[in-house]
């Protein structure tokens, strides 16, 4: 049994699972503008793109939606943040089943995380937003708090806050720690915009692993911030992703980790065979173009089916 964009049913199987992914929508409702590389961005076309998606998700019928972070744009004047957040979410409700969304930076620029969390109803605790599920007893989802250390979204006066800054401070000599002006290499992801992972929930992933491996699990880690250079530019990388992958690599459980934050996309596979798949993003499509998609899960991989912009990709576990 064949399947549309290339790709192959695995010896005409049936998924166990299906699900849909989409990351970056980044509405405002302000004129289209562009990055800081100069790619233009559609701030009020990305409320379309998600209506399409879920329009697409509801005939399709897949088990749940990831939605990989950045809910509405930095741009979004403040005094329209929670307008803007909630009008973004009843988009997402829209979707006839369960929707876990990821926090990103823009999100955190428009509200603290005290307000987004509660109203992105992520199952976090003490204002952290890292949680795991398991929709069917094959696999488990990890999400990760990628702004777990970050000089965003937490008080001023926090100890994560202030962790974060201190980072900076050794990591970034530029004025504006947006820049990255002068870093070189991997030193580029030491950016205000970017953020790390914490002690206390590395220690948590690991016993998510450990849990995973004893019941013999297939793991997709899931976070707005990609955890591999070859998947990703060097200015969108997680902090400390070495540590991340660290952990992830005394497990052979986790097949995958997913991403967004970085708009054009990427995919890698590493050292130790787990591949690595970065979103395009929503906020990047011309009117008239999409970038969403849906995945089906099998025993042995995973195949994105992505519509447009969004590319399809194949996904075999290596074993």
């Amino acid at each position: 049994m064949g399947y549309a964009n290339g790709l192959l049913c695995p010896l005409g199987k049936q998924p166990l699972l299906s699900f849909g992914v989409i990351s970056d929508v980044q509405y405002a409702d302000i004129d289209d503008g562009s990055s800081f590389l100069g790619v233009p961005r559609y701030y009020r076309h990305s409320v379309s793109v998600l209506q399409r998606a879920v329009k697409k998700w509801n005939q399709e019928k897949p088990k749940f939606v990831l939605n990989f972070g950045d809910i509405v744009d930095g741009y979004c004047p403040k005094d329209q943040s929670m307008i803007a957040v909630k009008k973004i979410v009843d988009e997402f409700d829209k979707f006839n089943g369960t929707v876990y969304h990821m926090i990103g930076n823009h999100c955190l620029y428009n509200l603290p995380r005290k307000d987004l969390l509660p109203l992105l109803r992520i199952p976090g605790h003490d204002g952290h937003a890292y949680f795991d599920f398991s929709p069917i007893p094959e696999y488990r989802f990890v999400i990760l708090d990628a702004y777990d250390i970050s000089a965003i979204g937490w008080p001023e006066d926090h100890p994560n806050t202030l962790k974060a800054l201190k980072v900076l401070q050794e990591k970034n000599p530029n004025s504006d720690k947006n820049s990255p002006s002068g870093l070189v290499g991997l030193a580029r992801r030491f950016l205000m915009f970017n953020g790390g992972v914490g002690k206390d929930q590395l220690e948590w992933l690991d016993h998510v692993l450990q849990e995973a491996t004893k019941l013999n699990q297939n793991v997709i880690v899931c976070c707005h911030l990609p955890l591999d250079p070859g998947a990703s530019s060097l200015a969108a990388l997680l902090w400390n992703y070495d540590e991340v992958m660290n952990v992830i690599h005394r497990y052979s459980c986790v097949k995958v980790c997913m991403g967004g934050h970085d708009h054009k996309g990427g995919q890698s596979v590493d050292s130790h065979g787990v591949h690595h798949r970065v979103l395009e993003a929503a906020l990047e499509c011309p009117p008239g173009t999409d970038s969403f998609g849906h995945i089906d899960a099998f025993d042995d991989r995973l195949l994105l089916f992505g519509t447009d912009r969004m590319k399809s990709t194949e996904m075999v576990f290596r074993h």
